[in-house]
């Protein structure tokens, strides 16, 4: 299905779709308090940008620095070309150490890569430690925002699905009693893994450590209680020297949900006493973005979701829309360059208003790529043909301005007469979700004209 069709199965519940928008927007609205707390705020997001750009053109120097760095405190460093390899690898150490139990933190390059799944069908029990993924994986749906996971859920909803595999009391819906619950499960789980996996957000090529921002703990637990600790990273994440990770650290959770600074930042700089630590650094279609000209800047994003959070279509039409690992605009840029095809719907889930390039703290130019990415969807011949040819139409129109400007002048006479049901049909894509707007007097040509000779 495209993101049409499973956006207009999400609207189709016109309360859901209410809520979802408001969430959505009181998490923009903290995120703009909390820049405003900030005078050097935008000085701190072209910073950002700088670093992340500067990282991503010297890549191959800064990924093997962080390797021998990282070596240097005892921690293992593997590479994987694409998911299936992070995947297998990931499974040959849990293998090697005959891992039975594994608890995750939240990591969205698992996602991409299924990991899940594939361990699942190893033999592998996967018990994801972050609340939101936690009633996500419980209902066996795929996270439909990268930092709130369950946002689309109502806390009834969770009720139902604490009951049904916790055995919380049917009908309670007491957010407290809820998290209580979770709680007590999860630790049970923590005490009794056999590894811990968690994301890295940043990794430091100058010590060879990576950085995990949590609100929980649960990377802390995952990591510290097990005696293997694997780290999955995208290779993206590298970034030059410790004093650099201040930058992103004051832009992350402002962005991301409003807040000074995460509950947890932590550090991990080496295996745990008497246990290793892995990090497995992952490509999976990401080196592609360094040679392009129009699209290397994704690789900046440091995965907030503030783009989410603002993007008016992302709020009313939901992640689960969009059918790619990362939704909202992000994630339309990311799936659309690394699988055009399957992805060939969601640059036009924008309505360009640049909304999410005004946010994101890296200042990557979000509209401008989705804008790009049509015009190579139609070179490349993947645009509809329906789309194809009303936009030949209207460009040969718009080629005839003596066509242009007297078709104007009948549609301002004749349209406003017509029956809707002629003008709303099956056939009127555009009208489905809008009415005309109130034809005007006199075209903007018109009144140029009238204006200039009014002057004279």
């Amino acid at each position: 299905m495209s993101h049409p069709d499973k956006a207009a199965a999400f609207v189709a519940n016109d309360e859901r779709m209410h809520w979802h928008d408001k969430a959505l927007w009181f998490v923009r609205e903290k995120r703009d308090l909390a820049s405003k707390s900030l005078p050097e705020w935008e000085q701190l997001r072209a910073n950002a940008s700088d670093i992340k750009t500067h990282t991503m053109s010297k890549l191959d120097y800064y990924l093997e620095e962080f390797e021998k760095n990282a070596q240097a405190k005892g921690i293992t460093v593997h590479w994987a070309s694409d998911a299936k390899e992070h995947n297998e690898i990931v499974h040959s150490i849990l293998q090697k150490h005959s891992v039975k139990k594994l608890v995750k933190s939240k990591s969205m390059l698992t996602e991409e890569c299924h990991l899940n799944p594939y361990l699942e069908s190893k033999g592998i029990e996967v018990i994801d430690t972050d609340l939101g993924e936690r009633i996500v994986q419980l209902r066996d749906e795929p996270p439909s925002h990268i930092v709130l996971p369950a946002i689309h859920l109502k806390k009834m909803d969770v009720s139902d699905t604490f009951h049904e595999h916790l055995g919380t009391e049917k009908g309670n819906d007491d957010p407290t009693y809820l998290t209580r619950a979770a709680r007590a499960s999860l630790r049970e789980d923590f005490l009794t893994a056999d590894a811990g996996l968690t994301g890295v957000n940043f990794a430091i090529a100058e010590t060879g450590g990576v950085v995990v921002c949590t609100n929980e703990g649960n990377a802390d637990m995952g990591a510290s209680v097990p005696k293997l600790h694997i780290a999955s990273m995208g290779l993206e994440k590298v970034i030059p020297k410790l004093e650099h990770l201040s930058v992103f650290t004051r832009l992350l959770a402002r962005s991301a949900t409003g807040q000074p600074i995460t509950s947890y930042t932590s550090h991990f700089h080496g295996p745990a006493e008497g246990g290793e630590m892995h990090i497995v650094i992952v490509d999976n279609k990401r080196t592609p973005f360094l040679a392009s000209k129009d699209y290397q800047q994704a690789l900046n994003c440091i995965r907030c979701g503030a783009c989410m959070n603002t993007c008016p279509i992302y709020r009313r039409s939901g992640g689960h829309s969009y059918g790619y690992v990362i939704p909202g605009p992000i994630g339309s840029t990311l799936g659309t360059f690394r699988a055009p095809k399957e992805n060939k719907t969601l640059s036009f889930a924008c309505t360009l208003c640049g909304s999410c390039t005004n946010v994101c703290p890296a200042k990557i130019d979000l509209d401008s790529q989705l804008y790009t990415h049509r015009q190579d969807l139609a070179t490349q011949g993947l645009l509809s043909t329906q789309k194809t040819v009303s936009m030949k139409i209207a460009s040969w129109l718009m080629q005839q301005p003596f066509l242009f400007t007297l078709l104007g002048k009948v549609a301002r006479k004749v349209v406003p007469l017509l029956p809707k049901a002629l003008l709303y049909n099956k056939f009127n894509v555009w009208g489905k979700e809008r009415d005309l707007p109130k034809f005007p007097k006199n075209s903007f040509k018109e009144l140029y004209k009238k204006g200039v000779a009014d002057e004279l």
